[in-house]
């Protein structure tokens, strides 16, 4: 168990993937994050699962591994947002955290009095952090926007990725939110550096939009100064065929990753014994393969498929050529790869269940940073949270009979 946030108090005031997956990094490296949640629904993500076959309904009763991943070591309170009391008792929690983590949209952190300015009243040196799907400014602050929607169509991920003609590459669930959890994260520990040398709190936004942007990043700057934007991918005629993914003998896909191809030619030539094809047919250089693809394309495709993903490997790792087995997830669950650097923990579940989950995407020397726990079920820690806030057993009854608490 990591403590490198030994001592630091987290409100998350926030659903779905991508805050949450930021509070559970923090819960991770030793924050004690309490979760808000409706007392009778929970966090929608208890409803619903990833399963090999989709997105699928869930009994929020239920083992769910997707909240499991997105929410362990935390602490749930059931509280009712909509409630002038479920309101007064956030507040108040508020006043002993360092962190509050929310995604309410601007019109939502209003309505139920939960805004920075609401929170630095209650505690002024509040880290207050704000994510939305489109930011706090313009007209579609408001909208609400999951990661589909603003990282992957609304960014200009969408229409970029994909090969030309073809429809619009769906992501997967959590792409954006996942990435976006790390720009939390990264804010979050300047603020605490920062606060840790003045004394005082920062106000934290985050959006997918802009995430989606920084993800596009290298493209985003070509469109920006060219004024156009970029060309899809097109696996039959691209012009640089070092750079393509091909069939091999056993229906498995290889992708070539070799942007500077000059430096890399000879020694492809070689791994693939195609010597003979060099100056008669215009491939000696980049600005002559990318000028025949075409035709280079073709004969690739053809060669590749002689012989197995495996045998290929083995050639091209013999001349240092870069290269990667277009993996299927039953695969890289299986990869030594993964299992050797330790990139996955089994943790026990509210439902003393073993799961696997992932960890954090980061290791750091003299830390064992994995989960304390696994996630909370519903209301779990309602009671708990609310006498060390000092409420009475009285209060809490009347909290509850009022509907504002589980």
């Amino acid at each position: 168990m990591s403590e490198l946030l030994k001592g630091v108090k987290v409100l998350e005031i926030a659903n779905w993937v991508a805050a949450p997956s930021a509070c559970s990094i923090l819960a991770d490296l030793g924050a004690e994050v309490t979760k808000i949640e409706h007392p009778e629904t929970g966090d929608p993500v208890r409803s619903i699962d990833v399963t090999p076959d989709g997105i699928i309904t869930s009994n929020s009763d239920d083992e769910n591994t997707s909240f499991e991943q997105l929410n362990r070591g935390k602490k749930s309170v059931g509280i009712n947002l909509g409630s002038t009391y479920g309101q007064q008792i956030v507040r108040k929690l508020v006043e002993s955290v360092d962190i509050v983590v929310t995604n309410l949209v601007p019109e939502r952190q209003e309505k139920y009095h939960l805004t920075y300015e609401d929170c630095l009243t209650a505690n002024p040196q509040i880290i207050y952090v704000a994510l939305t799907g489109y930011g706090t400014k313009g007209e579609e602050r408001d909208r609400l926007g999951f990661d589909y929607a603003a990282f992957w169509a609304r960014s200009g991920i969408m229409g970029s990725v994909g090969n030309e003609g073809e429809s619009p590459a769906q992501q997967r669930p959590g792409m954006g939110d996942q990435v976006t959890s790390l720009a939390l994260t990264t804010s979050i520990s300047l603020a605490l550096l920062d606060k840790e040398r003045t004394g005082k709190g920062k106000k934290i936004e985050c959006s997918l939009l802009h995430s989606g942007l920084w993800v596009l990043g290298l493209d985003f700057a070509a469109a920006m100064r060219h004024k156009k934007s970029v060309k899809k991918h097109s696996p039959k005629h691209t012009n640089n065929p070092l750079s393509n993914f091909y069939r091999t003998k056993d229906l498995k896909w290889i992708q070539l990753v070799m942007f500077d191809s000059d430096r890399f030619w000879p020694g492809f030539c070689n791994a693939l014994g195609i010597e003979n094809l060099g100056a008669p047919f215009g491939y000696e250089t980049a600005v002559g393969r990318a000028k025949n693809s075409t035709e280079l394309i073709k004969k690739l495709t053809e060669i590749f498929l002689s012989k197995s993903l495996a045998e290929w490997g083995t050639k091209l790792d013999a001349e240092g050529s870069i290269w990667a087995p277009v993996q299927t997830l039953d695969e890289s669950i299986v990869d030594p790869q993964i299992e050797a650097n330790d990139y996955t923990s089994t943790i026990e579940n509210s439902y003393q269940t073993e799961i696997e989950i992932i960890k954090v995407p980061f290791k750091i020397s003299g830390e064992d940073i994995n989960p304390i726990s696994g996630a909370p079920i519903l209301g779990q820690h309602t009671e708990e949270k609310l006498l060390e806030a000092g409420y009475s057993w009285e209060q809490i009854g009347q909290f509850k009979e009022e509907g504002a608490i589980i």
